[in-house]
C-alpha cells in the first residue's frame, strides 16, 4: 500500500483526506484508531498518530477522550474547496496558458473540456446543456 515517494504519515494523512473526499468517511464517522490502523498495516504507532495529528491540526478531524477520533463535519466541504482551488491553479491556468500560446480560442478549449466530460457530466444527463448560453453552438455563435 505505501510507497517511497513520500513518507508514510503523509501517504496515510493523503489516503484519509480522499475517504473523506469520496464520502468513504462521512461526517462524525469514526476513524480507525491509532493501534488498529498500525495493526492493519503493519506500522508503527507513532507514525500513524503523526498522520492523525496532522489532520486534527488541520481542523478535519477532532478526538473524543477516551473514544477516538472522528471526522469533523465540515471536512469534505473544505477539502473539496482546497481541490477546487487548486485544481484550478495546477491544471486549468497552464491549459488556458498553452491555449493562449496556441491560438486556440477560448471556446474551442471550453468545447473541448465538455467533449471530455460528456459522458460523466451529471450536468449533461438532466438536461442541463440545453440552456444556448452553456452549449458550444451558443457560444461559437456569438
Amino acid at each position: 500500500m505505501f510507497d517511497d515517494a513520500s513518507p508514510i504519515y503523509r501517504q496515510i494523512a493523503d489516503e484519509i483526506r480522499q475517504d473523506i473526499v469520496t464520502g468513504a468517511l462521512g461526517p462524525d464517522a469514526q476513524v480507525m484508531s491509532t493501534n488498529q490502523y498500525a495493526a492493519f498495516h503493519r506500522i508503527n504507532p507513532a507514525t500513524v498518530n503523526k498522520a492523525f495529528q496532522g489532520l486534527v491540526d488541520e481542523g478535519l478531524l477532532y478526538k473524543r477522550r477516551g473514544i477516538g477520533m472522528f471526522v469533523h463535519a465540515t471536512a469534505r466541504d473544505r477539502l473539496l474547496a482546497e481541490r477546487r482551488a487548486r485544481f484550478v491553479d495546477e491544471w486549468l491556468s497552464p491549459v488556458v496558458a498553452e491555449a493562449r500560446r496556441l491560438s486556440i480560442p477560448t471556446d474551442d478549449v471550453v468545447a473541448a473540456i465538455r467533449a471530455l466530460a460528456a459522458p460523466d457530466d451529471p450536468m449533461a444527463a438532466d438536461g442541463a446543456d440545453d440552456d444556448p448560453a452553456r452549449t458550444t453552438e451558443g457560444a461559437t455563435s456569438r
